[in-house]
């Protein structure tokens, strides 16, 4: 079965919003079977989305539409669908009674408008929402389905746990997927070994996707026995660069082997401003392993937050490798985690103390000594600093398991 996807609004093409939809629903699309073949974007107008859905129906077998079923002047996906089907909309009471007692059970006025995700294309099944106010569609248009669904993600996933076994049950394949997660190698070094030590099988997919300082290595194929030594081997190959497997995060994996240990970790961060103590809290539970830390951005903080010698700032600056040794054991010594992680580099978009942008020093101290590794990461002053907590997490991840 081929499909299609079509992400709706201006705020998409405008650059406002990230299309994260479209790569969910490609992703979750092929784990029941359903090839995507076209993928689109379109604004807020009627006309060019009846044109974009007729043209991904000429491609498709069903169309996933996602967004415009609000209720503001810009939300037309319902007329689009209803345009394309050649019918009319229905209002129906039932959904309107809806509408009503959601908003009545917040305490707020119900404006009128509101009342227009009660329309319905005639023929269209309502697929329910119980995370928000506009429900999905289903419609069948020349034989082919049609699913419109809310563009919030949030929302968009629940409307879609109605969809997808649909389309399973339609295609009678379940595609399985073991992926391997690797982070402190690039993705062409990730491929060269992974394609050194396994041969592909027909009917077994390997895909490569990389973001974020992680690389991600998927097997997917009907037959999951044959995925699994697939796995193991790229596994085998890869070595301690495989941090996880499937649904596995970095710091998820941190976490867990910090609760193995029973030990904590707290940090001092400069270029990253606090991303890696906001990523190690951000798991549920953290706060057994992550005590805290210290933001030392300005110079003169390492020393008095984080315990730097004067003298080595004097004779190093701020970003070195020395500096961000201290800056780790002076966290650790000063919060008496088992662990401390610092960072300390160059965000850019300017040189800082003759180092070009990207320029990056992660230390970890522990009871086993203290390791730095310096790198220089590429990009801009965002992806600098996204991609140093990566690799700050792996480091500690490293330092964590040769421990264990």
């Amino acid at each position: 079965m081929r499909g299609a996807v079509l992400a709706v609004g201006d705020e998409l093409l405008l650059g406002d919003i990230v299309n994260s939809n479209a790569a969910w629903l490609g992703e979750q699309l092929a784990a029941v079977g359903v090839q995507v073949v076209h993928s689109a974007m379109v604004g807020d107008d009627v006309e060019r989305l009846a044109t974009a859905l007729r043209r991904a129906l000429e491609d498709a077998d069903v169309v996933v539409v996602t967004g415009g079923l609000g209720p503001t002047v810009d939300d037309l996906t319902r007329d689009a669908v209803a345009l394309v089907a050649g019918v009319p909309q229905d209002r129906v009471p039932g959904i309107e009674e809806q509408l009503r007692g959601k908003f009545a059970a917040f305490g707020y006025d119900m404006p009128e408008a509101v009342l227009k995700q009660a329309d319905v294309p005639r023929g269209a099944r309502v697929l329910d929402n119980p995370v928000g106010t506009a429900p999905g569609l289903r419609l069948e248009v020349d034989g082919k389905l049609v699913f419109a669904v809310p563009g919030p993600p949030h929302e968009m996933k629940v409307v879609c746990g109605a969809v997808l076994p649909e389309l399973a049950a339609l295609t009678g394949t379940v595609l399985h997927t073991r992926q391997l997660h690797c982070a402190g190698t690039g993705e062409s070094q990730v491929a060269e070994r992974v394609e050194a030590a396994v041969t592909v099988p027909d009917g077994v997919q390997l895909a490569y996707l990389a973001g974020g300082g992680v690389v991600r290595v998927r097997f997917t194929g009907s037959d999951d026995t044959a995925l699994l030594p697939l796995a193991e081997a790229a596994a085998n190959a890869l070595g301690d660069d495989v941090f996880g497997r499937d649904g596995d995060t970095l710091t998820g994996v941190v976490h867990r082997l910090l609760g193995a240990s029973g030990a904590t970790v707290a940090v001092a961060e400069s270029l990253t401003g606090g991303l890696l103590g906001a990523a190690l809290s951000a798991e549920p539970g953290s706060s057994a392993g992550f005590v805290g830390g210290v933001l030392v951005y300005a110079t003169p903080l390492k020393a008095v937050l984080a315990g730097v010698p004067e003298a080595v700032l004097a004779e190093h600056g701020a970003v070195a490798d020395p500096t961000a040794r201290a800056m780790a054991e002076g966290v650790r010594e000063r919060t008496g985690a088992t662990y401390g992680v610092a960072l300390t580099g160059v965000a850019g978009p300017d040189p800082q103390e003759g180092h070009p942008p990207g320029t990056l020093f992660v230390a970890v101290a522990g009871p086993e000594g203290t390791r730095v590794r310096s790198v220089r990461v590429p990009g801009d002053r965002e992806r600098v600093r996204a991609l140093s907590v990566t690799l700050a997490l792996d480091l500690l991840r490293r330092t964590l398991a040769r421990a264990s």
